[in-house]
């Protein structure tokens, strides 16, 4: 029986994602993101599609360090402007059925008490479709809008998270029993005091009385989604992550990264297939080759360099403005993104010029998993990378919104559930049912989270 692909859309609530440039492009509706009927419409295309979920990103500063400032990322609508993933969740949730979210959240410059309560919320409202991006944010400009003179060490940033993970888990599955609600009318109690519990954590980072104020949601705790490939960020997500959106850029990084996640989780005795690995995918399909060529022409000749610097810049902690073309660009340790940073450097077959890394850079497709052709030859790419990798899907970014989407979900998808190995129709209802079987909404119990559930009652 073939292996089932995964597919989220990769999307911001913001004009500039990922295809710099193209918010120029007159088919290109990207400018309304500021109307909550662009994304029910995004939704319900989705939904049609299939799709598993639509994966959101978000940063909460602005990319100034290409050129020492932010005018390149403000000019060009670099992530920026951009709004809160979160508020677009509930009427998306509202226009679908199936069609999951998973929202991205940094534990660095937040507390942990008021965001479970959020995700808790929205994993009632969406009846257990939720799950939470956990990042620990990488932007100088970000660490400044919290207060702090300069970002906090990458390493510590995770040390961070992990906290933060267990006083959620603490909440989220230790606080309420499942039976706390009682409703009883007759005797006026609608929840059972004794069996809400504080947590009472009292950490390096946090201290949390508790009790958690949501009662129990479908899934309790979201599906955790993790963003990193660092061998922090990788060691993070063996010990949390339940689905990991793998950077790397190349299939032999992409496998990798996917064997370590796998083996480190084994390591500390969860199940490697409690982890689902997935990376990010920009397809062009067209009818026929020529039609996907022209389609990639004319998405290049609006592909921003620059926009892509400022991006690149934020990601990896390089401003490549400040190199001669023809200096070889080589492996600094930045608190940035890693994976960024070790692309064109400690992952490159050989040692890179600054004139070739920008080629790269402004070639469309050119820093990830990338394919141009017809519907056939798109899915016989995407179940060879399947199969060379070992991940399980795929994030589909857009170009132009919504006709990138629409373009695959009528062209790509058919020939993948023709071939059986993308579903035909929704079967599960909570994400974490669609990723690991049905049954299956609460975390299992070989993960870090579920060893929360049973607690002592505390009043």
């Amino acid at each position: 029986m073939p292996k089932k692909i995964h597919l989220n859309a990769f999307e911001m609530n913001c004009v500039g994602h990922i295809a710099h440039g193209l918010w120029r492009h007159p088919a290109n509706t990207r400018h309304r993101y500021t109307d909550v009927r662009y994304w029910t419409e995004l939704a319900e295309l989705l939904e049609r599609g299939k799709f598993d979920a639509l994966f959101l990103a978000d940063v909460v500063g602005v990319y100034d360090v290409y050129k020492q400032g932010p005018e390149t990322a403000i000019r060009e609508a670099v992530q920026i402007p951009c709004n809160d993933p979160l508020l677009v969740v509930p009427p998306m949730a509202l226009a679908t059925r199936h069609l999951a979210f998973a929202v991205t959240f940094s534990t660095t410059y937040e507390k942990p008490f008021a965001h479970a309560r959020r995700m808790s919320t929205l994993d009632h409202l969406t009846q257990g479709r939720v799950a939470w991006n956990v990042v620990t944010s990488y932007l100088p400009s970000a660490a400044r809008n919290f207060g702090l003179n300069r970002m906090i060490a990458h390493d510590e940033r995770y040390e961070i998270a992990d906290e933060f993970l267990d006083v959620s888990y603490k909440l989220w599955e230790g606080s309420w029993e499942d039976d706390a609600v009682v409703r009883d009318a007759g005797k006026g109690i609608y929840t059972d005091p004794g069996k809400v519990h504080l947590i009472d954590h009292d950490g390096r980072y946090f201290k949390v009385a508790g009790p958690h104020l949501s009662e129990p949601s479908a899934q309790r705790t979201p599906v955790i989604y993790q963003a990193g490939s660092s061998s922090r960020g990788r060691a993070f997500a063996a010990k949390h992550a339940e689905a990991v959106f793998l950077g790397g850029g190349s299939t032999e990084a992409l496998k990798r990264n996917a064997d370590d996640i796998r083996k480190q989780a084994a390591a500390i005795g969860r199940n490697p297939a409690h982890i689902k690995l997935l990376t990010g995918l920009l397809a062009i399909v067209g009818r026929t080759r020529e039609e996907a060529k022209r389609k990639y022409e004319d998405f290049q000749a609006l592909y921003s360099l620059e926009g892509v610097l400022a991006h690149y810049g934020g990601g990896s902690g390089y401003d490549l403005s400040a190199y001669a073309p023809d200096e070889v660009l080589t492996y600094a340790e930045t608190d940035h993104g890693r994976t960024a940073a070790a692309q064109f450097t400690k992952d490159s077959p050989r040692p890179k010029t600054i004139r070739e890394v920008k080629e790269t850079l402004g070639t469309l497709g050119g820093r990830g998993l990338f394919v141009v052709g017809t519907p056939e030859e798109v899915a016989d790419r995407i179940q060879y990378w399947v199969e060379a990798t070992g991940i399980d899907g795929f994030n589909v970014i857009q170009i132009l919104s919504p006709d990138t989407l629409r373009d695959f979900i009528e062209l790509v998808v058919p020939v993948l559930q023709r071939r059986g190995v993308f579903r035909e129709e929704y079967e599960e209802s909570t994400l974490r049912e669609r990723l690991f079987g049905a049954g299956n909404s609460r975390l299992p119990d070989d993960h870090p989270g579920a060893a929360y559930r049973k607690q002592t009652t505390l009043t």
